[in-house]
């Protein structure tokens, strides 16, 4: 996870790079068929068959999973690195925050409800550690509001919060034992089709206006986004216990750490005490977000691990 980490990372610095050139939706799409050429290479070597007998959630992965990477990309190139990546990370208080509201729901009182059905309990740490979230969000977009950046933030809102059904549906299939390099493969045709699609409504990029130098930087986008999602799918599948998936769940914060040391070496951005004040406060909160859900969760039989 830690590496996977890393490369993200360093294809968000492709991606604001190329995104000088291209637009989000292109981007998406030359991503797709990058990625679509080298997992099949891939498969093929490791002797891995693409025919998979799950095609619904794949393609709801992939659904998902392309309408988190459009506004990611969107935010990258329109924000300093280390923000657009930290709102991305949002997912883990976004999924508190929906546990915390069907909480809240259950005590709401409802005509005909039977009063003697036990509702669940409110988990007064879980709602503090939500609010702390999105107090630090206020704390990261409060500078890039000031600088006409407010749309691009909430895309990277709404990154985090499809990246939270996308990493649930990555468990999923790799508890069905399906390998990585299938479940990536149909990412990238997914992300090949809604990017091309996407692309055609908006326009290409005119030939007349980029050079091979930059086209140059789609190929590392494509590559790095296939090498990530190959290490995130695998440390997921790698993580046989609870304590190991919780493990993986908060290494992927060190992402957000190395955004940061690249948005201000690359790229000179400059993110003041209250940003990096916010990005803390992020990170603490979803950290602790999955350690809280995580022990609620009832504790399944010995026969059933």
């Amino acid at each position: 996870m830690v590496l996977g980490a890393l490369i993200f990372a360093s294809m968000g610095v492709c991606v604001k790079i190329a995104s000088q050139w291209f637009s989000s939706a292109e981007l998406v799409f030359y991503r797709g068929l990058i990625g679509i050429v080298f997992l099949w290479l891939l498969a093929r070597q490791r002797g891995v068959p693409l025919k998979t007998r799950y095609p619904l959630m794949h393609a709801w992965r992939s659904l998902i999973g392309v309408v988190s990477l459009g506004a990611w990309f969107y935010a990258i190139a329109h924000m300093p690195l280390a923000t657009a990546m930290t709102l991305n990370y949002m997912s883990s208080v976004w999924i508190a925050a929906f546990l915390v509201g069907g909480a809240l729901l259950a005590w709401v009182p409802v005509p005909g409800r039977d009063g003697k059905v036990p509702r669940p309990p409110l988990q007064g740490p879980l709602i503090l550690t939500v609010l702390a979230g999105f107090a630090g969000v206020v704390l990261v977009l409060k500078p890039s509001v000031g600088d006409n950046q407010g749309f691009a933030g909430v895309l990277g809102l709404l990154s985090g919060l499809t990246a939270a059904f996308a990493y649930m549906q990555v468990v999923a299939l790799s508890r069905l034992k399906e390998p990585e390099a299938r479940t990536v493969f149909y990412f990238a045709v997914g992300s090949a089709v809604a990017g091309g699609m996407a692309t055609v409504a908006t326009g290409f990029t005119p030939w007349a206006e980029w050079t091979w130098g930059h086209a140059a930087w789609l190929l590392p986008v494509g590559v790095l986004a296939a090498l990530g999602q190959l290490c995130m799918t695998r440390a997921y599948a790698s993580a046989k216990t609870e304590s190991g998936t919780l493990l993986v769940a908060n290494l992927q914060y060190s992402g957000i750490v190395f955004a940061s040391i690249y948005s201000v070496l690359l790229f000179g951005d400059r993110i003041d005490a209250t940003g990096w004040a916010g990005m803390a406060l992020i990170v603490f909160s979803g950290i602790a977000a999955t350690v809280l859900r995580q022990r609620s969760l009832p504790k399944a039989p010995a026969e059933e691990h």
